[in-house]
């Protein structure tokens, strides 16, 4: 196999999102940008690294990468979620003393699987690395990989916690038995007998990954997962063991939201061609909305004794408000609006359902006054607003 590389200027990029722009747009981090004539050397490997509020960690696992990696033309491009804690500022200070560290900073949305992909694509080297930033995968089997990469028929080496010779460390019982629920749910998508396929440290030929691409749902945590059941031929993998280490610094990114992501991404392996996650996703909490919304319906009716269009409008406010809480944490967590984003946000939420339960409102109650039943009027209503609510609020509320 070739080391050749195509030769790429040494910047360090920041991909910015603005919610009135059309396009994401790239631009080299000024600190570190370097004359257009500057050109840096060719790497073999690259290992691309997202971080969050990594910042304590940035240092400690490059020395660690260079000690493991003597001999080795290698690169790092961290992949940065726009960390509140500095963590870009100081990988563009470290790019400065080493130029083999390159940072792609991105602005307005987050996501372990884009920002994975995206790193891939930033880089130009024949073979790709993947691994978290909080030490907990050993870097010290990275030699091993590329060497079963380089000299095997393989397309990605996996390093494994779950082969001879691995380990899950000091997990929780808890967590090790999320961890096996999550392996077993993975072969509703993948038939390959991986005895990991939920890691997240791996290492892929730049080949394979382009031949799968452009079919990644790029929805959640677990890359891997997805590139094994988005390749249009099956991958011949093997499995390095390693030990899971505790983490060296900083929290925890998993939380309930992490659950949530991981069934989305196997819906839409399931099912995604027909309908996108996205859509369903919005159409379950739309479901929850619907139960808020008889609820509040039958309180207003026989609990306050309000007319049936106060009882509905009410019932309409209060099951849009919780469906955009619902909708911001969990269906959109990739462009989640905070602060005064969320408020404007409310508002066009608001906006975009306007006509929705404009005629909601009035469907129903033309029902209700033919002497239909209240909860069947009630649900009229609700099916007629569903499909401009979703394709309105996904236009104007959640914008890409």
């Amino acid at each position: 196999m070739t080391h050749d590389l195509d030769i790429y200027r040494a910047t360090t990029l920041v991909i910015e999102h603005h919610g009135h722009d059309t396009g994401d747009t790239a631009r080299p981090c000024r600190a570190s940008q370097q004359s257009s004539t500057s050109l840096a050397p060719s790497f073999g490997l690259s290992i691309v690294i997202p971080t969050f509020n990594e910042r304590e960690n940035v240092e400690e696992i490059v020395q660690r990468i260079d000690a493991a990696l003597v001999g080795t033309h290698w690169e790092i491009m961290f992949v940065d979620d726009d960390s509140p804690d500095g963590t870009a500022e100081l990988v563009c200070a470290v790019s400065r003393r080493d130029p083999r560290v390159r940072c792609l900073h991105r602005i307005g949305r987050r996501g372990l699987s884009s920002a994975c992909i995206e790193g891939i694509l930033a880089t130009s080297a024949p073979v790709i690395a993947v691994m978290d930033a909080d030490l907990q995968h050993d870097e010290r089997i990275l030699p091993e990989m590329l060497r079963r990469l380089r000299h095997e028929n393989l397309d990605v080496v996996v390093g494994s916690r779950y082969v001879d010779g691995a380990g899950i460390g000091q997990w929780q019982s808890e967590r090790a038995a999320m961890s096996r629920f999550a392996t077993s749910l993975s072969r509703l998508i993948v038939s390959a007998d991986l005895k990991d396929p939920m890691s997240g440290y791996f290492m892929i030929r730049r080949a394979a990954f382009m031949n799968s691409v452009r079919g990644l749902s790029s929805i959640g945590f677990k890359i891997l997962l997805d590139l094994f059941a988005s390749a249009p031929r099956p991958l011949k993998f093997c499995e390095v063991p390693y030990h899971f280490r505790l983490r060296h610094a900083g929290e925890s990114k998993l939380d309930s939201g992490v659950m949530w992501d991981y069934g989305m991404l196997l819906l839409d392996k399931l099912v995604g061609r027909v309908i996108p996650a996205r859509f369903i996703a919005f159409s379950l909490i739309g479901g929850l909305g619907v139960g808020v919304h008889l609820l509040v319906l039958a309180a207003s009716l026989k609990g306050v004794g309000l007319d049936f269009e106060a009882s509905q409008t009410a019932a309409s406010v209060v099951a849009m408000t919780i469906n955009f809480f619902l909708n911001n944490f969990l269906t959109y967590r990739d462009r989640r609006l905070n602060g005064l984003r969320m408020l404007q946000g409310l508002l066009t939420f608001y906006l975009a359902c306007g006509l929705g339960a404009v005629a909601n409102v009035g469907a129903a109650s033309y029902l209700f006054e033919h002497h239909y039943s209240w909860w069947l009027s009630g649900m009229a209503g609700v099916l007629i607003g569903a499909v401009w609510n979703y394709a309105a609020t996904s236009v104007l509320t959640w914008r890409k």
